[in-house]
């Protein structure tokens, strides 16, 4: 297994996940912050790591398996943990559209390598602004400076769960002929 500076970032990540976690729970009144900050700078590093294994070439078998992996997992914990602060439907129903997009998605495209087709479910432009409209959303919520902020987040939310449903449509209809070869007309 090859090591390199992508994939230590997204080892990283994985590290920073139960600290972004734990500090969630802390019972300090900056605990907020530094739950927004460390999930923060674990998305910065999302985007760092994908861009110098693209840049430097140096994508590794290892790296594209735990990268997705990080990001989803990362991307839950952050959901689920503000869920459960906000406790209301206008942010669980979001929360488990961009879930359920994701279990959608992530087994769509095991299928997909599985039969050779994995490039037409590859990444989008719509995934990556859904990703960052989530990332912002999710950064907003975790924080909770102000109502102000709470707000926009919330909007930003909503953005992210539209563009959810969106950026899986188009994966879906990208692997149309694939899904439905054996349906007979």
């Amino acid at each position: 297994m090859k090591f390199n500076i992508p994939t230590f970032l997204t080892l990283f990540r994985v590290i920073l996940i139960p600290f972004f976690i734990a500090c969630f729970y802390l019972p300090f009144k900056w605990a907020p912050f530094l739950t927004a900050l460390l999930f923060f700078i674990a998305a910065v590093t999302d985007w760092f790591d994908g861009f110098l294994a693209r840049r430097w070439n140096q994508t590794t078998p290892f790296g594209a398996f735990l990268d997705p992996v990080a990001d989803k997992v990362m991307v839950a914990a952050a959901l689920v943990l503000v869920v459960q602060y906000y406790h209301n439907f206008w942010i669980t129903i979001p929360a488990i559209v961009m879930i359920s997009r994701e279990i959608i998605i992530s087994a769509l495209r095991e299928w997909m390598a599985e039969i050779g087709d994995r490039n037409k479910v590859a990444v989008s432009w719509w995934g990556k602004f859904k990703t960052t409209a989530q990332m912002i959303s999710l950064i907003g919520l975790l924080w909770r400076y102000n109502p102000l902020m709470e707000q926009i987040a919330i909007v930003a939310l909503y953005i992210a769960a539209v563009l959810t449903v969106w950026s899986m449509l188009q994966y879906l209809n990208a692997a149309k002929g694939s899904l439905l070869d054996d349906v007979n007309p």
